[in-house]
């Protein structure tokens, strides 16, 4: 709780932003992510459009310290963010599709009861195996290759947890189910899938301004109608981040800034390519570290 708490009480944009975020949303999002109840916070109809206004936010205060970026990726939710910073979505159509993304997430994830679990210390090959062996006891599969040694596993609460069993006999270094409100990115969030085409069929997408690169690949590309397609794909499909941070390198990236709450994906890009350079931006003071380098 407290997510962007400070920014809003510094920035004008920021209050602006939020404001308009509770228009759209028809819910007090701001209340939410500064005050909860954490309950609330952490069902992700409600966790979503949370991140990405806070997110969103963070965005535009870099901007305005005069930073703007070559290429863009974001981490399941993530992509919203990033498409909005390509000129792909307005911060509007964005927050729309993550509300309706969550709403249908949170749904599907009440119509078939699944978890998710985070396997660290095992080879990704590895944790596949595994996978496909807990499989005999229910749905479970991969759902993020976050690094080298870390996948997080989605699936039916008999497959995850079966899953986590056989990672713990194969000696991972952790193996825990994950507090989550459904299976994302598993077979599991299929009922979602079908609408939310629709819904991204009916939103209007611009040519990107800077190569995206799509979880579900791990590639870049500017290709409209094939980021509708695998947004609406990605529900149901792993996030390929390995394969697309070092694609990202591959391409020239040298330094990232990881925009919104927390320092996880700074974390995962350390265990991916520990040459790479990462910041994280998620309050004012992060903000004003970025505006006296650019000053200076």
């Amino acid at each position: 709780m407290g997510m962007g708490r400070d920014l809003y009480d510094e920035f004008a944009l920021v209050r602006d932003i939020y404001h308009l975020a509770n228009d759209i949303l028809q819910f007090d999002v701001k209340k939410f992510s500064f005050e909860g109840p954490e309950d609330k916070l952490v069902q992700t109809h409600i966790t979503q459009p949370a991140i990405f206004a806070h997110s969103y936010a963070v965005y535009e205060l870099v901007r305005q310290a005069g930073y703007s970026a070559e290429m863009v990726a974001g981490h399941s939710l993530g992509e919203y963010t990033a498409l909005t910073a390509a000129g792909v979505l307005s911060f509007e159509n964005a927050l729309h599709l993550v509300k309706m993304r969550g709403e249908l997430m949170h749904n599907a994830g009440k119509v078939q009861r699944g978890t998710m679990a985070a396997i660290i210390g095992l080879e990704n090959e590895l944790v596949g195996s595994i996978c496909r062996e807990a499989s005999a006891k229910g749905i479970v599969g991969p759902a993020n290759f976050n690094s080298p040694a870390q996948v997080v596993i989605s699936g039916s609460v008999e497959g995850v947890h079966e899953a986590i069993r056989l990672a713990k006999e194969a000696k991972a270094r952790r193996a825990v189910e994950l507090s989550v409100g459904g299976a994302f990115h598993s077979p599991l969030m299929k009922p979602a899938t079908k609408d939310f085409s629709h819904i991204l069929d009916d939103t209007e997408f611009k040519t990107p301004e800077i190569p995206v690169y799509c979880n579900v690949t791990g590639e870049a590309t500017r290709d409209v109608a094939e980021i509708k397609r695998l947004l609406s794909m990605q529900l149901m499909s792993p996030v390929l981040w390995t394969k697309t941070i070092r694609q990202m390198i591959k391409d020239g990236a040298g330094r990232f800034l990881e925009l919104g709450p927390g320092t996880v994906l700074a974390g995962l890009l350390r265990r991916i390519d520990k040459s790479a350079t990462v910041s994280s931006i998620s309050g004012k003071e992060q903000i004003a570290k970025l505006k006296e380098k650019e000053d200076n």
